[in-house]
């Protein structure tokens, strides 16, 4: 095993995730993996997180969750489509899956919440206490409750520092993930 998973994690259908090299999930993680989640290598999930849904979620290597984010993969149909929370019997609720990507690169800082649907281009950064409900382009810096771009991420600086650390530590992540 080379990842670290702390004991005060809770991860439920933990049969359908997949865990890249040296990827970490934190003392007090609440991970429901739903029908699919793969993390890649270099993943950080931080403390009080929790990915919740049911639905799928794909994380790209060296990105990584601040304390206190929230991915939702699924949710009720809160018009009327059916009852609602997990105590009524599925036949009678209208829960909608969906997937969550977040790209190679990308951090999401403290109280980030994902809605269903989302993808994250890759190196794209998102300052604390954003809601994302929308997709977001690669390689920018996005803040606020609505999640607005405000400049550019170095791609260039961070993709070369990638490189010399994988080759530092002799990895090759592509053969790896195959």
């Amino acid at each position: 095993m080379n990842y670290k998973i702390y004991d005060g994690a809770k991860i439920i259908n933990k049969d359908n995730l997949t865990i890249g090299f040296n990827s970490q999930i934190d003392d007090f993680v609440f991970f429901n993996c739903g029908e699919e989640s793969i993390l890649g290598s270099f993943v950080h999930i931080a403390a009080f997180c929790s990915i919740i849904g049911g639905g799928k979620l794909y994380m790209g290597d060296f990105s990584g969750l601040s304390a206190g984010c929230r991915i939702i993969t699924g949710s009720d149909d809160f018009l009327g489509g059916g009852l609602t929370n997990p105590t009524v019997p599925k036949k009678y609720t209208n829960v909608k899956t969906s997937t969550v990507r977040i790209g190679k690169h990308v951090i999401l800082g403290t109280n980030v919440t994902v809605l269903p649907g989302v993808t994250i281009g890759e190196g794209a950064a998102v300052g604390a206490g954003a809601l994302v409900r929308k997709d977001l382009e690669p390689w920018t810096v996005y803040v606020g409750i609505d999640c607005k771009p405000i400049k550019a991420r170095p791609s260039t600086k961070i993709l070369a520092l990638e490189k010399r650390l994988l080759k530092d530590l002799g990895l090759d992540l592509e053969s790896a993930q195959k």
